[in-house]
């Protein structure tokens, strides 16, 4: 047996307030859930991306909670967003209108274009084609 994808994805942020705003302004995402100074929670399709702050989910669960175990991470992570050839070039001008910088644009070698740039955590984020990893 295997795991048949990916249900969610988590990224750590410092500052929820700048994220959510990132987040709603540049790539057009509402949080379906937050809970103030601990996390934001997005869909995106099918799956689900959470931001959470790394202190707050580093610390076990108060009484009451739900018995979720602490995690957390210390740096940037990565995420890649799912786009077409033509969504992708869409994203590169809505991001450069919202003064986000491309760090990179390439075409893979065995075919798909992806880019890169970051939240305000420093979080890497990548939109690409799906055929970079033989996907249709």
């Amino acid at each position: 047996m295997t795991p048949a994808g990916v249900l969610e994805t988590v990224l750590y942020v410092n500052d929820l307030d700048a994220a959510e705003r990132f987040y709603r302004d540049v790539l057009g995402m509402e949080p379906f859930s937050k809970a103030p100074g601990r996390q934001l929670f997005y869909r995106c399709g099918d799956q689900v991306l959470l931001l959470f702050d790394p202190e707050a989910t580093s610390k076990p669960p108060a009484p009451n909670a739900l018995p979720v175990p602490p995690h957390g991470a210390v740096g940037p992570g990565h995420v890649c967003f799912r786009a077409s050839a033509g969504e992708i070039e869409a994203w590169r001008q809505r991001l450069a209108g919202h003064g986000v910088a491309i760090e990179a644009d390439f075409e893979w070698p065995g075919g798909g274009r992806s880019i890169y740039f970051r939240d305000p955590a420093g979080n890497c984020l990548e939109f690409a084609e799906p055929r970079i990893w033989g996907l249709s």
